[in-house]
């Protein structure tokens, strides 16, 4: 799923939750599946692709778009603001 489409499709379920088609939940819903899809089918310009963390910490299940293993893991560091090497994940391509 390329970005427009994503946009298109998050679009719609908004206007179908202010249309009243639509509760909060279903529309979180989707615009959750919406997201994951994107990442998971991410083929960006320049080398980027999407990461996944796998494993018992924190980092579990978090994705990032990122150049390399090591540049996700540093990724995935910031984010729980932690260090690379504190990541106790396997982090590999989506």
């Amino acid at each position: 799923m390329d970005r427009i489409s994503a946009l298109r499709n998050v679009e719609e379920a908004l206007s179908d939750f202010e249309a009243g088609e639509s509760d909060l939940a279903a529309t979180e819903q989707r615009v959750v599946t919406v997201l994951r899809t994107y990442a998971t089918d991410f083929e960006g310009e320049g080398g980027l692709r999407a990461y996944q963390a796998t494993g018992s910490g924190r980092a579990h299940g978090l994705v990032v778009v990122a150049e390399s293993e090591s540049d996700a893991r540093e990724r995935i560091a910031d984010l729980l603001g932690e260090r690379p090497d504190h990541i106790d994940a396997d982090i590999s391509p989506v």
